[in-house]
């Protein structure tokens, strides 16, 4: 899928006249109502979640349990739920290669009045026979995270290296910027221009998953395909170009980052401790939730993710979407139909979309959504100007390709150690190829 035809699905905004909200399925209707399951894997989105569930339980009178994984552990989380007697109604998988570890459990919604509304059904996951077995519900964006306000307090200060965040396009810049801001960090009161890297066990995934999809993505461009068997890592000094930036500008020393999470991380951007922290547009509620916070709404902005690459001026935000519905084909019909009609009365109705829009953020791939329905939340509002800026071009989310989350589990370990001075980066370099080869073999078999 071409990411320009993503994104203009993602943002399009025609309605959808004469909405009705219900599975067109050819099974017979049961007299049980049925109950609704959902299985989520956003920590930070947990309560949101439940509140909507109980709400619609409110309403409607079907029983609606939200379950959230904690973090780095869904898949285990699935694996142990999906056994039991009352397994997940509705799970989620992560793109494709998700897809095929659950497509046993998978129903088929290409009846389904919510795969109808898709823009661009190719975002869809089909069956090798056909069918539509995983439907898209957000688009997300990641990058760096920056606070306007101490950004502006560097500006003023005699010497800095640049007048405004404009100024600011490729990774050399950057750099300069933030090395000068660390060594007049006490000018600015701040503890480290970076938040802390956090590796603390399944903390880590800002790095061997969303950072480490930067040069998967570079490589793909190059050999002009969507996925490999085999890596070279061949950008794997553009890595290490911005993973040193963070590690050597941060609030944490990397010999203490074991035991960092990224709530660490997100607080210490929240209480003015950090300049700069690298997460995706679901991460505005961590900020505004911590106690004490300090960023304000209209101050808190994007940068890309810049390494080093040849022509990153023209570089977007990371934007892409992991969060695919899947309907439970081993749950009674009756609780397949109630997960579907909760699903659709969310993104099919008045009330449901405020929610979708105004507590849970999405920016939705559906054309329910009119355009003065998009998201409020201010990082959410930063990832549409980046999309729509025909000027820049969004990396695409690779990562979903990434074999295994072994794979990425061992990456995330190596980096760790390289990070303490535990490991040669060349180590880490022919590590990670090798574990890419023999995690893609053995997802083959």
């Amino acid at each position: 899928m071409k990411m320009k035809k993503f994104l203009a699905a993602a943002l399009a905004v025609t309605m959808v006249a004469g909405l009705s909200v219900g599975c067109k399925s050819n099974k017979s209707d049961s007299s049980d109502e049925g109950t609704v399951y959902y299985l989520s894997f956003k920590p930070e989105q947990a309560e949101q979640w439940e509140a909507i569930g109980k709400e619609y339980t409110k309403k409607t009178g079907v029983k609606v349990k939200v379950q959230t994984a904690a973090s780095g552990t869904y898949e285990q989380t699935l694996k142990s739920e999906i056994a039991k007697k009352d397994a997940p109604t509705i799970f989620q998988v992560n793109g494709p290669v998700g897809y095929q570890n659950w497509k046993d459990y998978c129903a088929d919604l290409s009846d389904s009045d919510l795969y109808s509304w898709l823009n661009d059904k190719s975002m869809a996951i089909e069956g090798e026979d056909g069918g539509v077995f995983a439907v898209p519900y957000a688009v997300e964006g990641y990058g760096v995270i920056y606070n306007q306000e101490i950004m502006d307090k560097y500006f003023a200060l005699d010497g800095a290296k640049v007048e405004s965040m404009d100024d600011i396009n490729n990774f050399n810049t950057l750099k300069e910027v933030v090395e000068d801001m660390t060594e007049k960090k006490d000018q600015l009161g701040i503890a480290g221009v970076f938040s802390s890297t956090s590796f603390s066990p399944g903390e880590d995934w800002r790095w061997q998953t969303h950072l480490m999809n930067l040069p998967i993505y570079y490589e793909y461009k190059d050999a002009g395909v969507t996925d490999e068997d085999e890596i070279t890592f061949e950008y794997n000094k553009e890595f290490k170009n911005i993973f040193d930036l963070y590690l050597n500008n941060s609030v944490t020393e990397p010999a203490m980052l074991g035991s960092k999470t990224v709530a660490d991380s997100m607080a210490e951007f929240a209480l003015g401790k950090s300049a700069m922290v690298q997460n995706g547009n679901w991460a505005w509620g961590d900020i505004n939730g911590v106690d004490g916070n300090t960023v304000k709404e209209d101050k808190v902005k994007y940068l890309p993710i810049y390494t080093g690459m040849d022509g990153e001026e023209k570089q977007g935000l990371c934007v892409g979407g992991e969060n695919y519905f899947c309907i439970n084909s081993e749950a009674s019909e009756a609780d397949q139909k109630a997960s579907l009609e909760f699903l659709q009365w969310l993104f099919g109705t008045d009330e449901g979309k405020d929610k979708v829009t105004n507590e849970l953020g999405f920016i939705t791939p559906f054309n329910t959504f009119e355009d003065d329905e998009k998201p409020t939340d201010p990082l959410a509002q930063e990832v549409i100007r980046y999309m729509e800026n025909k000027d820049l071009t969004s990396v695409s989310w690779d990562f979903q390709t990434f074999p295994s989350q072994t794979f990425k589990d061992n990456l995330g370990a190596s980096l760790l150690e390289y990070a303490s001075g535990n490991k040669e980066w060349k180590s880490v370099v022919s590590d990670c190829v090798a574990d890419w080869r023999t995690e893609k073999e053995a997802t083959a078999e």
